[in-house]
């Protein structure tokens, strides 16, 4: 049996991640919660004990040209196909955040607010959180003016200052209205100094 949770689909700005994890029996989860819940010091500190309690766990992570493709809701369905791929082994049961997975063929549970009841989804939720944060850190390196580090994408005054100082940067989804707007907004500015 797996459990499987993405993270990453209210941001701005960066990939969906996701990950599934098959636990081994009696794992010792004492202060393993949803991954919102927990600090960032929390996360990284159960991260390694998961991996290394776990029979298996796998990551699917789709950057922002699929998301803008496809849409964050079906994203973030791929990315959790992928993380079931990466485990690279047979399922019997899949343990799903709040929703059935169809692109996942095998018996499976939608539970409802599973990431604070399921200490598989917990797992997960947890693993895909922190492998995006680390993304997320490396890319506010290559992009220091909009502060990726402290935000990691999502939606924060200080997310919204960076873009109207700086504009877009290719980690900017496109296709969330707030963007699109501004990136229409940009265009039309670019077309009109194009024309004075």
């Amino acid at each position: 049996m797996a459990g499987v949770d993405e993270a990453g689909m209210g941001p701005w700005a960066g990939p969906v991640v996701a990950a599934a994890v098959v636990l081994r029996p009696f794992f010792e989860s004492d202060g393993i919660n949803d991954s919102k819940l927990l600090t960032a010091e929390q996360r990284e500190a159960y991260y390694p004990q998961i991996l290394q309690h776990a029979e298996s766990w796998g990551v699917g992570l789709i950057e922002v040209d699929e998301i803008d493709r496809v849409g964050v809701r079906r994203a973030g369905r791929m990315a959790m196909a992928l993380a079931l791929q990466r485990l690279g082994r047979r399922l019997d049961y899949l343990l799903v955040d709040g929703f059935r997975l169809p692109e996942a063929l095998l018996p499976q549970l939608p539970i409802i607010k599973g990431d604070r009841r399921s200490i598989s989804i917990m797992s997960a939720g947890i693993i895909a959180k922190v492998t995006r944060d680390r993304r997320m850190v490396a890319e506010g390196e290559r992009f220091p003016a909009y502060g990726f580090q402290a935000h990691k994408g999502y939606p924060t005054p200080e997310h919204l200052a960076a873009l109207d100082r700086h504009g877009l940067c290719p980690l900017h989804r496109r296709s969330f209205i707030t963007i699109r707007t501004r990136a229409e907004l940009e265009a039309q500015a670019l077309a009109n100094a194009t024309r004075d």
